[in-house]
């Protein structure tokens, strides 16, 4: 018997209700899919951070080699990331985006099995490959998936997904670490990449491919130049400005970065296509992402150190420190799609970032005599206030008016700006750290040892007190060099927030 469509909808409207509700229901699961890639690949960042402690006791890394627990994803993640956006254009966004799944989910086996340090700080850079292939494709894959209103809600989601990830992987990082072991901070993502690998064809589309060519030139001097500008602002943080290696770093950072520009000047098929920078807010956008992002994990950082040397908090208590921060940021961007059509993104971007600068202020205030509730609570709350205000309209910001075959490259640039900013920040705010700490142990004298307690909270203070620089830098890039247009009445249903940025 025949099951065309025609007959159905003229004589009753269920079927066509239930097509209806069937696609609504893969959207929606289309959209949790891709939202769960994005966590995973965020939380990554920070969840080990909790879990550091008894990581280094039971696989005895030295303090040296333990930071590369956390560096070596960050850098292979910031470092290939627009390599990765530009797979997914070329190869597939879709395929590419299960491709990188895979990679991120085999790797997280790997890092929760590992026995000794060599073997995790390898597992650990896999990772970052992986999540650097995946991550490109999933704004990309929203732009693409959805149309008008719903895309704007699905940005939203998105943003305030990534913007809480970082929390979230400290708080789950602590409660894995606590109630089971180091490793499960690893074994978690397995679960989530396979229902990922077997729902993202399913639900997915796959957008057209573009022809083009894979600039590993730009590829190979871009990483090259990121990881030797991190590693030796690390380098400095243990050695002081006159270690010799790490000047060769410096110097070598600058070349490397500057033979990028050079390469994507003259590539036909750039990693970065610099005409994604010629628009005025785009650029500002990024650039603002980048210094936010430094302040952000700058104080995921040293914040954690505080709470866990300084407070002896345990890793769950470490965790759930930062829920104030976590609900402040999931409340408000709840509410951000409805404030962008009635104010636009500048004003609520300009208030977020004021309000993300006050709460690190805020935050520096601490010393070895501080409590958690009268010294951190506010701090936090105030800033995941501020980052819900923000980060969901600068996303907006930096899409509009970006061409389809252009996504890819343009959410990788974005989520480069995001680990980069990271790794710079805490990698320049650790510099900042170790000479707070010597100078302080010096004035110390015989008393340091009684003084340890001082003495790393003078280091926090100063790296946090550095670390609003970052963050009032980001309020002047939105106050002096965005424009917006003053938002016009709203219709129920519109996709104002993308009509109301200029370009």
């Amino acid at each position: 018997m025949s099951t065309s469509s025609t007959s159905p909808a003229t004589t009753s409207g269920t079927p066509v209700t239930a097509s209806v509700g069937e696609a609504k229901r893969g959207g929606t699961i289309a959209l949790l899919v891709i939202l769960a890639c994005q966590l995973m690949v965020i939380v990554d960042a920070t969840i080990v951070n909790v879990a550091l402690p008894s990581l280094q006791k039971s696989l005895h890394f030295s303090n040296t080699n333990l930071a590369w627990v956390i560096n070596a994803y960050t850098l292979a993640f910031g470092g290939l990331l627009l390599l990765g956006g530009r797979a997914g254009d070329i190869l597939g966004r879709r395929r590419v985006f299960v491709a990188g799944i895979a990679v991120f989910t085999a790797a997280s086996l790997g890092a929760g099995l590992a026995t000794n340090e060599t073997v995790l700080i390898i597992a650990r850079a896999v990772q970052g490959v992986g999540a650097a292939i995946a991550a490109p494709s999933t704004l990309a894959l929203i732009v693409t998936n959805f149309q008008d209103a719903a895309r704007t809600k699905a940005i939203s989601v998105y943003s305030t997904v990534s913007g809480a990830g970082a929390a979230i992987g400290l708080i789950l990082g602590g409660v894995l670490t606590d109630w089971v072991s180091w490793r499960w901070v690893f074994f978690v993502n397995i679960p989530v990449g396979l229902a990922i690998i077997v729902l993202a064809p399913r639900y997915i589309k796959e957008p057209p491919r573009n022809a083009g060519r894979f600039d590993l030139p730009g590829a190979v001097t871009a990483t090259g130049g990121l990881v030797s500008l991190v590693y030796a602002f690390i380098r400095v943080s243990s050695d002081g400005w006159s270690d010799g290696a790490a000047l060769a770093l410096f110097a070598a950072a600058v070349v490397l970065l500057v033979a990028f520009v050079l390469v994507e000047l003259r590539t036909e098929q750039s990693l970065l296509p610099l005409k994604l920078l010629n628009v005025r807010n785009r650029t500002a956008g990024y650039g603002n992402m980048l210094l936010l992002s430094a302040a952000m994990f700058g104080m995921f950082y040293f914040l954690t150190l505080f709470l866990q040397d300084v407070l002896d908090f345990s890793p769950l208590q470490t965790g759930f420190a930062f829920l104030p921060l976590a609900l402040g940021l999931f409340s408000t961007a709840r509410f951000v799609p409805k404030l962008l059509p009635k104010f636009g993104p500048k004003p609520l971007m300009l208030t977020g970032n004021l309000m993300i600068t006050a709460g690190i202020v805020w935050s520096f205030q601490i010393d070895e005599g501080s409590s958690y509730l009268a010294g951190l609570f506010g701090p936090l709350l105030l800033f995941g206030v501020g980052a819900g205000l923000s980060f969901v309209p600068l996303n907006v910001t930096i899409l509009a008016g970006v061409p389809p075959q252009d996504s890819g490259a343009a959410a990788g640039l974005l989520q480069s700006m995001q680990q980069i900013g990271g790794a710079l920040g805490i990698a320049i705010l650790i510099t900042v750290f170790g000479d707070a700490t010597r100078q302080a142990a010096q004035d110390a004298g015989a008393e340091a040892v009684a003084k340890a307690d001082h003495i790393l909270s003078e280091g926090i203070s100063s790296a946090l007190a550095v670390g609003t620089a970052f963050s009032a830098a980001a309020a002047l890039v939105t106050l002096l060099v965005i424009r917006t247009a003053k938002p016009a009445a709203a219709k129920p249903g519109a996709a104002a927030p993308l009509a109301s940025v200029k370009s």
